[in-house]
């Protein structure tokens, strides 16, 4: 069975231990870019990473984007949604299908 695991402030992971997710907390960008590349080196297929944590480390989150796995997320932590999540996967769609499918068009 592949692992998940989630890589955020203490507050923003604490409560995915409950559904089973490992959680990593990170204070620093610095630890949570080595839990990144830990996760990754042990075999974990999904990492979440809260928002506000992943602001910082988009150019190590890159290195994965490509990658069959793990899949590297951005998910709103508990202050809020930063839009990240959101910018990423309309990139990805847009590089995907060629066009801006998500939010294209009339936006009023």
């Amino acid at each position: 069975m592949h692992k998940i695991g989630i890589i955020g402030d203490h507050n923003s992971v604490l409560g995915y231990k409950a559904v089973g997710i490992d959680t990593f907390s990170c204070e620093t960008t610095d630890e949570a870019k080595k839990a990144l590349s830990r996760l990754a080196k042990d075999g974990y297929a999904i990492i979440f990473i809260i928002e506000g944590t992943a602001k910082d480390m988009l150019e190590v989150m890159d290195k994965y984007k490509y990658r069959q796995l793990p899949a590297v997320v951005p998910i709103p932590g508990w202050d809020g949604n930063h839009g990240i999540g959101d910018t990423i996967l309309k990139k990805s769609v847009e590089r995907a299908v060629g066009a801006d499918i998500l939010y294209g068009g009339d936006k009023s």
